[in-house]
């Protein structure tokens, strides 16, 4: 169990190289761990529908196909105490089964268990949101969850 999922934020981190991604229904977040006292102008992105460019200091971090397409205007970046690039991609597709398996087409993928838990949280999260006002903080996710979980929107209320 390499990545815990983080109870009070709802988070399901994927570790890597660089520093760790996750994802929510609407949104992938990005945190790239630079050298203390990094400034903006040493930063240099690029944030496009499906692809990423982040450099530091002219020094390749992270490039690549995202795995898959953002609204290109409401992308971000910020950097945090001179030590913390967030980025913050908001999904295109924000359906509980579009959980993304890697940031990047091909790298920095999930490890299955990694995966696992971050569909089931997606699935959560989807179920927080057609009920609102249940409390679901001490809810487990079993059964059938893949791709966003159940439908219910057939049944009669």
């Amino acid at each position: 169990m390499s990545a815990p999922f983080e109870e009070r934020s709802g988070v399901v981190p994927c570790e890597t190289p660089w520093g760790r991604w996750y994802q929510t229904l609407e949104e992938v977040f990005i945190e790239v761990c630079v050298p203390p006292g990094t400034r903006a102008k040493d930063i240099s992105c690029s944030l496009q529908s499906r692809h990423i460019a982040l450099s530091v200091r002219g020094q390749e971090v992270l490039q690549g196909r995202l795995f898959d397409s953002t609204v290109t205007d409401e992308g971000t970046w910020t950097l945090e105490d001179r030590k913390l690039i967030r980025v913050v991609l908001m999904k295109t597709n924000r359906d509980a089964g579009n959980c993304w398996t890697s940031l990047l087409e091909n790298e920095y993928a999930a490890d299955p268990w990694v995966q696992d838990q971050m569909q089931r949280k997606l699935t959560l999260e989807r179920f927080q949101r057609e009920n609102p006002g249940f409390d679901f903080s001490g809810a487990e996710i079993s059964g059938n969850y893949s791709k966003g979980g159940p439908d219910f929107s057939s049944l009669e209320k």
